[in-house]
């Protein structure tokens, strides 16, 4: 008997993750993808002599790699090594920086010292953000969120105020500390990555558990070589990736997919392909996937639905290469020296350009000797900016990064820019060319109460009974871990509908 056949598009974390528990199930698995190489918005290119990862640069939540190794009888060092960071970064606040240590203790220390009494209110807030982060990471991300039955749980039910979904990041943090350090230090991870610490569940704290404790990593050789692993396992459990392809439609026949249409981009010239199939999974852009690849009568949400959506930042992205390297920079820096709360509401209210925005600094040179020549440095700068925004000019782009560069000179005290001798930005444009990204964005769906499980864009088609989603659009959200938990549940849906 024939193994069933399932096409996924995109070879993202969760396009990756998708395929590999699919072949595990004993399916037929293709991957397409309009790149060369695997990875989606995590691929590398290498430049000069440096190596740049281009997207993800934080390694938090060591354990959800490990378990997903573990599914398939490997561990994580059997694809690469890790390191943890200590400190595990760097914030620059207007009157000078302060390193974050790895160790606990001395966090505490360091918050008794910003704040006196704070270290026992951080014990207190740090017990409630495991309990979130136990129940969140264990039970609330593997729920495939197409209905409300799926929460009818035990532990879910009587956790439920201890999970304080109902209650924002903002005023939990603030119940616990007042210093405008410790707030900006404890909200920081979803401002960057999810909305205004106002509008995020307090559920949220479980990113701090996962900072704090859980540490933040560096695999060796960057963040590809997470990729390289992932990419590495699949192919030996069958999986077949077809690079250079671009989707062109989903071929949909009375509410049923049939496979997936692509252009083969050769030297050539461009070359028509099918790919058949009993199951088609999106991993690329959800919008895109809906409204350019499907038939207008076989897509789940209208243009007026999805622009209602509250979208996660997009970013402006610069990878420099120096001829130097930088006295006393940490591996990740947080240049927290202007308004934190002025550049949110330029993000998430306002929605326009900032006027002087935080920015992130990763110099993983300082870990890693292979991501730049000999006495060089490696530096990948990112400015989170509201998604959608129109005029990313390449004026704009150099106006900002003279602008962040300058405040680096400064709190470092040294020369940058005479010593730049490769530079390439990535923005708007770039998300929407090369991911097809909806409004330009760079992290999905913003992390609010009105979009999170059952409320997020379902992992199952409405109209086309054999089509699934994955990604950060749909369950269970953004980031690097996520993405690699919704390649797991979409495929269980699919595993659990029309079985191995």
């Amino acid at each position: 008997m024939p193994k069933k056949k399932i096409v996924i598009i995109g070879s993202g974390f969760a396009g990756i993750s998708a395929a590999s528990f699919m072949a595990k199930a004993g399916w037929d698995v293709d991957v397409v993808d309009n790149h060369s190489i695997p990875g989606g918005r995590a691929r590398k290119y290498s430049e000069n002599g440096f190596t740049f990862d281009m997207g993800p640069s934080w390694y938090w939540m060591p354990d959800v790699f490990e378990r997903y190794f573990n599914q398939f009888g490997k561990s994580v060092s059997d694809y690469y090594q890790l390191k943890r960071l200590d400190p595990s970064y760097r914030v620059y606040w207007p009157d000078g920086p302060v390193d974050i240590p790895a160790d606990y203790t001395a966090f505490k220390e360091l918050f008794e010292k910003i704040e006196p009494g704070s270290g026992k209110m951080l014990d207190a807030f740090m017990s409630e953000a495991a309990y979130k982060y136990s129940v969140g990471v264990n039970k609330l991300v593997f729920k495939p969120g197409l209905s409300f039955t799926e929460f009818i749980d035990l532990d879910l039910v009587k956790g439920v105020f201890r999970l304080d979904v109902f209650n924002s990041i903002k005023n939990h943090v603030a119940k616990h500390f007042k210093n405008p350090k410790l707030t900006e230090l404890m909200e920081f991870p979803v401002l960057f990555l999810g909305a205004l610490p106002e509008n995020t569940p307090a559920l949220y704290s479980l990113m701090n558990y996962a900072d704090i404790n859980g540490g933040t990593w560096y695999p060796d050789g960057g963040m590809f070589k997470i990729v390289e692993g992932m990419y590495d396992l699949a192919v030996s459990l069958g999986v077949k990736f077809f690079f250079n392809q671009t989707v062109q439609h989903i071929k949909v026949e009375n509410g049923i997919a049939k496979g997936v249409e692509t252009l083969h981009q050769t030297d050539a010239g461009a070359e028509a392909m099918f790919f058949n199939a009993d199951v088609v999974i999106g991993g690329a852009d959800y919008h895109h996937v809906e409204t350019k690849l499907l038939d207008k009568k076989y897509r789940s949400y209208t243009e007026q639905y999805w622009s209602k959506r509250v979208m996660a930042p997009s970013c402006i992205l610069y990878y420099v290469g120096l001829n130097k390297k930088i006295k006393g920079i940490q591996h990740h820096s947080l240049f927290f020296d202007s308004s934190f709360a002025v550049h949110g509401e330029e993000i998430y209210t306002t929605q326009k350009w900032p006027t002087d925005p935080l920015f992130y600094v990763s110099a993983p040179s300082v870990t890693d000797n292979s991501v730049a020549p000999e006495g060089c440095e490696n530096l990948f700068l990112l400015i989170p900016v509201a998604a959608g925004l129109s005029g990313d000019t390449a004026e704009l782009r150099d106006k900002y990064f003279n602008m962040i560069i300058q405040r680096m000179e400064k709190e470092l005290g040294q020369s940058i820019s005479d010593s730049i001798i490769y530079k390439k930005s990535f923005a708007h444009s770039e998300f929407v060319s090369e991911y097809n990204a909806f409004k330009g964005n760079a992290y999905g769906l913003a992390n609010t109460l009105l979009q999170t499980a059952i409320l997020k864009p379902s992992c199952r088609s409405k109209k086309v009974s054999n089509l699934f989603f994955t990604g950060q659009l749909t369950v269970p959200g953004p980031g690097v871990p996520p993405s690699l938990i919704s390649g797991e549940v979409v495929s269980k849906e699919v595993i659990k509908t029309f079985g191995k």
